[in-house]
């Protein structure tokens, strides 16, 4: 029996993407919408296509992702990371090329907790002397 689709699970900050491969003609479907509607900016679009673009299987599949929380960067990103694990569940060599593209990578910078005593994480009350 041949697979359906290859699944990868992405995460970037509060945003999570939960990324379908399915053999197909390089269509990238994000929230029900086409990727170019979805990421209006230029450059999340092209943050999410960078595993594909790395390993050149940009035409080989086709992608259905659903992502929640964060805001339109961080999602980008967590698609990105999604990609590149499908792609690594459908062809495990091409896990030299994804780690050196640094896609496998989960990047683990989240927002700082604001402390006590403090306006923010690390802005104080301004300081008088008198």
């Amino acid at each position: 029996m041949a697979v359906r689709y290859y699944y990868g699970t992405g995460r970037r900050k509060e945003a999570v993407a939960q990324v379908r491969l399915y053999p197909g003609t390089g269509s990238i479907v994000v929230n029900g919408k086409p990727a170019e509607q979805y990421f209006s900016r230029e450059v999340d679009l092209f943050e999410a296509r960078g595993p594909l673009q790395a390993t050149g299987m940009a035409e080989r599949f086709s992608i259905m992702v659903r992502v929640v929380g964060g805001g339109v960067t961080g999602q980008a990103s967590a698609v990105q990371h999604g990609i590149a694990r499908a792609l690594l569940e459908a062809d495990p060599e091409l896990r030299l090329v994804l780690r050196k593209g640094g896609f496998l990578t989960r990047d683990s910078r989240i927002k700082e907790r604001k402390k006590p005593g403090l306006k923010r994480a690390r802005k104080a009350p301004q300081y008088t002397k008198r």
